[in-house]
């Protein structure tokens, strides 16, 4: 990508505008479908730690908090506390199937083939799934959810047994909204020149959508799994969490969680952005090559 003005001449206070943030948006989804399987694996695995870490710091935010504190500012706390995995998966470097999302933006520009997308989609989402399953078993096998005299499992269990209760077609809703605001975290990014603007950028909409309650899929890899751990520990014939089943997490939960995250992610922000910024250049590039 050709320098703008501003960035040929060094450090600049101010961040890129919409128009230079879509044709970085354009470079990054070019970089990850090109880049190696086993180094986007990696980085998927590491992505899945990621927002596992921060689903396991907002669950133990959140543990006695709704009994002293109103319900919205539970939620508040729960979801700065959540913000910490999308900051690492940012700022640390990860690949994370919701915000591969806006690649379709590099699709939607011919430079990179709906093969190219599909490849990048399912390995990064089965490295999610490793990294966040993996997380959860050390989070489970460390007994930390016997802390607080067992607050904090009775809270995770809480958590996954009312994700594991929705209905189809309502987790497919909460996904889409879910992945509108994460895109846009990542989608705002893009105008960040410092780690700090980053940050700054990403709090904002992952705190929105944790504390609305919506659903991410890869945060489910965590919250459900380490329920279901939890829920084996206790005695035979417990009907409180009847719907915390692995059948409900795969059928129930993550897969309309993760249609609705395509829709939102790759529809609501990928495809609009795509489709106000460089549909036009896009449209100029072909008629400069059919000259």
């Amino acid at each position: 990508m050709t320098p703008t003005p501003n960035e040929s001449h060094g450090l600049q206070p101010d961040a890129f505008l919409p128009l230079e943030m879509a044709r970085r948006a354009e470079d990054v989804g070019v970089a990850k479908v090109t880049m190696p399987a086993v180094t986007t694996f990696v980085l998927a695995v590491l992505a899945g730690a990621f927002i596992s870490l921060g689903a396991m710091f907002a669950t133990v935010v959140t543990t006695g908090a709704g009994e002293v504190l109103p319900y919205g500012v539970t939620k508040l706390l729960g979801g700065i506390a959540f913000s910490l995995g999308l900051i690492l998966v940012i700022v640390a470097g990860a690949e994370l199937f919701t915000g591969n999302n806006l690649i379709v933006m590099a699709v939607a520009c011919k430079r990179a083939t709906y093969s190219q997308l599909l490849r990048n989609w399912s390995i990064v989402y089965v490295g999610n799934f490793a990294g966040s399953l993996a997380t959860a078993g050390f989070v489970f096998f460390s007994k930390q959810y016997t802390f607080a005299g067992g607050a904090v499992g009775e809270n995770a269990l809480g958590i996954a047994n009312a994700k594991c209760s929705l209905g189809f077609v309502q987790a497919i809703a909460l996904g889409v909204l879910c992945n509108a605001l994460v895109c846009l975290a990542v989608w705002l990014c893009f105008s960040a020149r410092s780690t700090t603007d980053k940050i700054l950028a990403i709090i904002f909409p992952i705190t929105a959508f944790v504390a609305a309650g919506f659903e991410h899929s890869v945060a489910n890899m965590y919250f459900i799994p380490l329920g279901l751990f939890i829920k084996g520990t206790l005695p035979l014939g417990t009907d409180q969490y009847s719907n915390l089943t692995w059948d409900n997490f795969l059928i129930s939960n993550l897969l309309p969680v993760t249609i609705g995250n395509i829709i939102g992610g790759a529809f609501m922000v990928g495809v609009v952005y795509w489709f106000v910024y460089l549909r036009n250049e896009d449209v100029q590039k072909g008629g400069t090559n059919e000259n």
